[in-house]
């Protein structure tokens, strides 16, 4: 599977071909089409990456590392 830079990179490009307008409606299908796996092939990279996200916390005057939850309200300061 290709690296996200490299899916993000293709991405644009398709892109770029779609807004010309200039593109048979077929190979606009066919862009379309390669364009949707590679944003959820984006997609699923991103969502495992932020699962791997630590926050660094200094507690005691030391740092500590804290799993990233993306759910967590970041409205409240943390202890």
């Amino acid at each position: 599977m290709p690296k996200f830079e490299e899916c993000l990179e293709r991405l644009e490009k398709i892109v770029e071909e779609l807004e010309k307008g200039e593109v048979p409606l077929e190979k606009s299908l066919t862009l379309f089409e390669e364009g949707m796996k590679l944003s959820a092939a984006c997609r699923s990279e991103l969502e495992q990456a932020e699962g791997k996200v630590e926050i660094l916390l200094k507690q005691n005057g030391k740092l500590q590392a804290e799993p990233f939850d993306p759910q967590a309200d970041t409205s409240s300061p943390r202890k």
